[in-house]
């Protein structure tokens, strides 16, 4: 089944890469990991803020979305005001409203993203309440509930895109579709005119109304998407991702062609989000993790950029893996050659190689992150890696170490 049209990407290549992320407010050790590597990074945020103009959000680098554009309806207003942050259940959460008069300068839509775009590999996940009516005014409009990860698109058919949307949820349909369906979907890339999509998708179709944990696993070739613990889906081959990315959730009106009249607002809500960095958590130890910060006390913690590859004590750069995964082992990096000490003797970055502590690249950083993008006009650098790298452009993370300009 060919999944709709359904995002415009160009202009988040300006947007995805505005801040940096605040500081580490506890290590994972200091709460227990759920992982026998050492060395491991995580993101863990429970949402615990006052408003979207909190500065403590900037801060932990989040963006909620003000720019105009897709995905959704033609002419809709994105508000940082549709981002906020109530109480459900005695937990602070964040919450997307969106509403539609059934014009597109009547319609908001609602999206909160991550400032930057540094998340690979390892494990991903968010408890989210999906709802199928509308808190007020008619129902049945083709709302888009959402948990996804995204690259910037750089022009028609980008080999380097990369996107998982670890839950599309359409409560009323959409895309041809009558009926609650929610979509897992894997892409290679896509174009917009004529629309052409290269993905791979599962699809559950069900209510989803309520709380549920979502869990995507990204290690050793397969991504496998998990529900309430249930695996819904394995993907592989070249859909895997190519580059790192950010995390979103955003809340939008596929079309109004199903809207009855008047105004009609609806919400998805946010417990928490967890990012394990190069490792992969069942969804049982995705809840331990997320249970062991809130009993410390710890609402927000990142040390995905502090915290080095993620390695054994032996120093070989493998993500822990679950008992009952069905990932095939990934193969071992080629054998590193010593690294080079200026740039005419550093060979150029290249986003799809391996490299280890101490090789040295040269490489004009993109302008917005997107290493296919527009350079940024600084020349080119000499750069050696801290630690085992994939993925990661020199100059938008702490994987390099910046040596000068050539």
């Amino acid at each position: 089944m060919k999944i709709g049209k359904r995002r415009s990407l160009a202009v988040l290549s300006g947007v995805a890469v505005l801040g940096a992320i605040g500081a580490v407010a506890v290590t994972a050790a200091t709460v227990g990991t759920a992982s026998a590597a050492t060395n491991c990074g995580y993101l863990f945020d429970d949402f615990n803020y006052s408003s979207s103009s909190d500065s403590l959000l900037t801060s932990h680098g989040w963006v909620p979305r003000t720019y105009s554009g897709g995905p959704g309806v033609s002419g809709a207003t994105w508000s940082a005001n549709s981002v906020s942050f109530p109480t459900s259940g005695g937990q602070k959460v964040m919450q997307l409203t969106a509403s539609t008069d059934g014009t597109g300068g009547g319609t908001n839509q609602a999206e909160l993203y991550s400032a930057q775009k540094r998340y690979f590999e390892g494990t991903y996940a968010s408890r989210v309440r999906f709802t199928d009516t509308p808190v007020s005014g008619n129902d049945g409009d083709h709302i888009n509930e959402t948990f996804f990860t995204i690259s910037p698109l750089n022009g028609d058919l980008d080999p380097t895109y990369s996107e998982l949307d670890i839950s599309e949820y359409l409560p009323n349909g959409g895309w041809g579709e009558t009926g609650p369906i929610n979509y897992q979907t894997t892409w290679y890339t896509y174009r917009n005119e004529p629309w052409f999509a290269d993905n791979v998708h599962s699809e559950q179709r069900r209510s989803f109304d309520g709380w549920h944990d979502l869990v995507v696993t990204v290690a050793n070739g397969h991504v496998i998407y998990y529900i309430d613990g249930v695996q819904m889906g394995d993907h592989s081959g070249k859909y895997y991702p190519r580059q790192t990315m950010t995390i979103n959730w955003n809340l939008w009106f596929i079309d109004t062609a199903a809207h009855t009249g008047g105004l009609s607002t609806y919400i998805e809500q946010v417990d928490w989000v967890l990012h394990a960095k190069n490792q992969v958590l069942t969804p049982s130890q995705v809840t331990a993790q997320t249970a062991a910060y809130r009993s410390s006390g710890s609402t927000f913690v990142d040390t995905v950029d502090a915290s080095g590859p993620c390695v054994t004590p032996s120093g070989s750069p493998t993500p822990s893996t679950s008992p009952s995964s069905s990932q095939s082992p990934s193969p071992s990096p080629s054998t590193s050659t010593p690294p080079a000490t200026n740039c005419n003797a550093a060979p150029e970055w290249s986003i799809s190689a391996v490299y280890t502590t101490g090789q040295t690249v040269k490489h004009e950083k993109s302008k917005y992150g997107d290493p296919n993008g527009p350079a940024s006009g600084q020349g080119k650098h000499l750069w050696r890696a801290k630690w085992w790298t994939q993925g990661s452009e020199p100059g938008w993370t702490a994987n390099w170490e910046d040596l000068g300009k050539c």
